[in-house]
């Protein structure tokens, strides 16, 4: 009972009851347990058992409180695990049997009352220590840590890691223990002769959240922790390499900054400020150091860690973040393959004031609206290295190291480098850094198959453009000579990263960057295009496309010279140049224009597009196929920034240019395409079908054109299928529907031709359209197409509309009319009587799949007619001149609708299968291949049903089974 004055006594359940010993009695027991633990590391540290003992004493004697809580816990989780399967009586003792709610046995309640007191006296025993004001631990507590601290150490694996444990716990009640045991066990790494098992124990303690946390609030410990892990690389033991290393990786994950205090204040009394310790780190992490490589790299990641924690500090001298950046700039040119990548990502981190770069606003007054003295706090810093004398070629040079190209290189690498393959987990660890968080570049999606195996880095670009924004334009006169150099290079590795190093030139928007496109730029790009090489056409393309990727939130925003490189490569080729050329032109178009944003398109963008369309489609029929497909891929571009752009009403062409009759071709594009198509479409059919003209190569004129015309027509035809092909790959086909609708036409009528070049293109454009799911209003032109080209004079086009038909309808069902699924069946249905056989086989087997998940009211009716027209031919097999009067195709056509009745139903029995299947089986003595179909589908009902056929039997009658017997059984040779 507690009594309190002017109010009545009231009870607390467990606020008092006998008292179990004293602080003195634990005392006493902690200085014998220390004697103990003494004599016993001395006398029998081989005996495992009793040091495990001891740590669980030391555990209850300094974590008091701890040894109940473990006990709540593990009876909690228990709990959990068993209360699902405990079957309560309807009733019991605690309430009554009518009330309601869940009952709960007695012996649960008791249970529970008893976990909650036991969880009571753990907090209580635990929070002793705050009720009394008291933060740090006892002398006891204090001998009893460092013990644990000793056993820790021990060579024991289960030793240590109970031990570990303990002090872990003891770390968490009083923190200010923390840097003491951190002091201590970082200090013995730098111990040359240093056992494993010290190594091990140290790294298990140290890599607790714990430690980690107390990192970031304590420069003494933290400058301990850093320094112990570098000088540690003399230890010759694998394990304890590996330990120290896995320390390392998970400070790196779970570095999350540094405190103010770190930074501000006065210098410690052993002289570790923050300047100090970065210099002191910062010697370390050059190459001329005696360090392993891997701690070379080590210390570059700390000297990145320190500087993006304190960048924003302004207690942090500028001094401090321009020797680190400095030190970075320097290592770009390093021999070591990851101090490269360490580098890349530092830089890309690091350098982010721009004051050289062009804003927005300033670009409406001009260049000259800048400021006077624009500087950087690293420029002065940075200039000096990269002013020195080959500092740029070395550095393309090691960079060009970087990509590593072999002729498995089949996908793209964008955002990763070409060696991450030879680094282990723990130096990706290291190196990966504020990449993946990073904006991923392309914005858009690397849909243009020219681009599938290229090693354009856009890492890279981002160093020499920050660069370029940090430090204005000495480093351009500085990059000049070496990137001349570079790009005339014959190896495809130095290409790559001068496409690299170009593509950050063209996207810096300094000042000065204007009249130095004018000076060099521009003629350095037409050199590119010019070039004979076509291995490194993929990193070109990527750059021209980076140099015009639109800048801002939503990239909307133009950059300074995406205007004079889209001029420069609308420019007209020489009259005589290699086709490759041609092709690289129309792709580095491609790569540049699908970076436009459509949205707010200006004017001059807009002619631009319409001038580059009438081009493309005046040499859709070149005579190379890489020029074609290039025209395909810039024509899906082309297009659909077009139709984007006038859905967002920016197209204002028509009143610009519509009296200019030369691009009237490209103003009516869409009907252009389908017309010139359509018409196509017959003469290539019936030049297949003839095979009788060869033209001869003495008819190729001197611009590349085939001066014959049925040639021209497939090479015209073979770049309209990669222009739908692309369409359907970029992610746009939804504004360009309508004409993609109206080339089914085209694209399903030639899938067999001599061609075979035509024909592959028109089947991958055949497989990427009968998955597209296509809306209203284009939906119904759609069905439409598809119904004539059912009753197209060429069975191959009749069989492969049956084909598209499949995908169609099982993408469509749930869009289509009622009206439009009937025309679909009714057309199906007349196939099944076509002349050709394999079109009559194709369309049972289309029907059979539309019966699986068509409308359940076509399903019916169908399989109603089916039986009754194969019903009235079994009455008439009795007059055999009126069965024999008969077409073929028309009985065939019957019993195929009846096999396509049984084959739609695998696996089951419904109650009209088994008359079915047995009228089916009845027309196994017809002549072939009548007899063929009937035998095949009754083959294929017997093995779906296989399984369960011992249930399904039943459903037979007597005689129905004996019809199916006899289709079953072969007329013997001896009968």
């Amino acid at each position: 009972m507690v009594k309190e004055p002017s109010f009545s006594p009231f009870l607390i359940a467990g606020a008092t009851g006998s008292r179990v010993g004293s602080s003195e009695l634990r005392q006493k027991a902690a200085n014998v347990i220390h004697e103990t633990c003494k004599y016993l590391l001395k006398e029998k540290s081989d005996d495992s058992i009793l040091l495990l003992l001891l740590i669980r004493v030391i555990d209850t004697l300094g974590n008091y409180g701890s040894s109940e809580y473990e006990e709540w816990s593990n009876h909690r989780q228990a709990w959990k695990l068993e209360s699902t399967a405990i079957i309560e009586p309807p009733i019991n003792f605690i309430v009554s049997s009518h009330s309601e709610g869940k009952r709960r046995p007695r012996w649960a309640l008791i249970d529970k009352a008893y976990m909650h007191n036991t969880w009571r006296s753990s907090q209580s025993s635990f929070h002793l220590s705050r009720m009394s004001g008291n933060m740090f631990p006892s002398d006891q507590v204090t001998l009893l840590m460092d013990d644990l601290l000793c056993l820790s150490l021990h060579g024991y694996e289960t030793v240590r890691r109970l031990a570990a444990k303990s002090i872990l716990k003891m770390m968490k009640r009083w923190p200010s223990t923390i840097s003491k045991c951190v002091l201590t066990l970082a200090e013995k790494f730098r111990n040359p002769s240093l056992p494993e098992n010290v190594v091990l124990g140290s790294c298990a303690v140290l890599s607790s959240q714990t430690v980690l946390k107390r990192l970031t609030t304590d420069r003494k410990a933290l400058s301990s922790f850093l320094l112990g892990i570098l000088y540690s690389s003399h230890n010759e033991s694998q394990k304890a390499q590996k330990a120290i290393t896995e320390l390392f990786v998970k400070y790196n994950i779970h570095f999350a900054g540094l405190s103010r205090s770190i930074f501000g204040g006065p210098s410690q009394a052993d002289g570790t400020d923050f300047a100090g310790l970065v210099a002191e780190i910062g010697s370390m992490s050059f190459e001329t150091s005696n360090l392993h490589w891997r701690y070379n790299l080590m210390a570059n990641r700390v000297l990145l860690l320190l500087a993006m924690a304190s960048r924003n500090d302004p207690n942090v001298p500028a001094k401090v973040l321009s020797q680190i950046a400095g030190h970075f700039l320097k290592n770009l040119k390093s021999q070591l393959p990851q101090s490269r990548l360490l580098a890349i990502s530092a830089l890309n981190t690091l350098l982010k004031e721009s004051p050289h770069k062009i804003s927005a606003e300033n670009r409406v007054h001009g260049q000259g609206s800048l400021q006077a003295d624009p500087k950087s706090s690293l420029e002065e810093a940075l200039s000096s290295i990269f002013q020195e004398e080959g500092f740029f070629s070395d550095t393309l040079n090691s960079l060009s190291h970087v990509h590593i190209i072999t002729d498995m290189d089949t996908g793209s690498s964008r955002g990763h480098y070409g060696s991450s393959s030879l680094q282990s987990f723990a130096d990706k660890s290291i190196t990966r850094f504020y990449f993946d968080f990073s904006a991923s570049w392309p914005r858009t999606p690397s849909w243009i198959s020219l681009f599938g195996s290229d090693t354009f880095y856009s890492n890279f670009a981002r160093i020499f453009k920050r660069l370029i924004q940090e430090c204005g334009m000495p480093v351009l006169l500085a990059l000049k000579n070496a990137l001349e150099e570079f790009v005339d290079a014959k190896e495809r590795s130095k290409q790559c990263v001068a496409a690299e190093a170009f593509a950050g030139v063209l996207h810096s928007d300094v000042l000065g960057v204007s009249e130095a496109w004018d000076s060099w730029m521009m003629v350095q790009l037409q050199n590119i295009i010019h070039a004979p090489s076509v291995e490194s056409i993929p990193e070109w393309a990527a750059s021209i496309r980076y140099a015009a990727t639109g800048k801002g939130k939503s990239g909307t925003r133009a950059p300074l010279l995406r205007h004079k490189v889209i001029d420069c490569l609308m420019k007209p080729l020489p009259q005589i140049v290699a086709t490759s050329v041609v092709a690289k032109r129309y792709t580095f178009l491609s790569a540049i224009l699908i970076e436009v944003s459509p949205v707010g398109m200006p004017e001059s963008e807009i002619l631009v597009h319409y001038n580059l369309l009438d081009e493309l489609l005046s040499n859709m029929s070149h005579s190379s196929a890489q020029v074609r497909e290039a025209i395909g891929v810039a024509l899906s571009v082309l297009c659909s920034n077009l139709r984007l752009c006038a859905s967002f009403g920016n197209d204002h062409s028509n009143e610009s240019g519509a009296s200019n009759a030369d691009i009237t071709p490209a103003r009516s594009w869409d009907r252009y395409l389908v017309k010139r198509a359509s018409e196509l479409v017959t003469k290539i059919q019936n030049v297949s079908a003839s095979e009788a003209l060869e033209i001869p190569k003495e008819k190729l004129s001197e611009n590349g054109m085939s001066s014959d015309h049925s040639k021209d027509d497939i090479k015209w035809m073979e770049t309209l299928f990669h222009f739908i092909i692309s369409s359907l790959k970029s992610g746009r086909s939804s504004v360009l529907l309508d004409v993609l609708v109206e080339l089914l036409y085209p694209v399903i009528s030639l899938q067999e031709t001599s061609n075979k070049d035509l024909s592959n293109l028109a089947k991958a454009a055949f497989e990427l359209l009968k998955w597209r799911v296509t809306r209203e209003p284009h939906l119904r032109k759609a069905v439409s197409i598809i119904l004539s080209l059912a009753n197209d004079p060429n069975w191959r086009t009749r069989s492969a509309t049956l084909t598209f038909l499949r995908s169609f309808m099982y993408r469509h069902d749930f869009i289509l009319s009622n009206m439009d699924k009937q025309h679909i069946w009714l057309a199906v249905e007349k196939l099944l009587i076509d002349s050709q056989l394999e079109v009559r086989e194709h369309a049972a087997a289309v029907l059979a799949g539309l019966m699986k998940g068509g409308d359940k009211d076509l399903v019916e009716d169908f399989r109603r007619r089916a039986y009754e027209q194969a019903a009235a031919l079994i009455k008439k097999r009795k007059h055999r001149s009126t069965v024999s009067a008969l077409p073929v195709a028309s009985v065939h056509g019957s019993i195929l609708a009846l096999a396509a009745c049984v084959l739609s139903i695998p696996y089951d029995m419904p109650s009209w299968l088994p008359e079915h299947v047995t009228l089916l089986a009845r027309f196994v003595s017809e002549p072939s291949p009548l007899k063929s179909t009937v035998t095949k589908a009754i083959a294929e009902f017997r093995r779906t049903h296989a399984d369960t056929w011992n249930v399904h039997k039943d459903s037979f009658t007597e005689e129905q089974l004996e019809v199916l017997a006899d289709t079953s059984s072969s007329s013997s040779y001896f009968a």
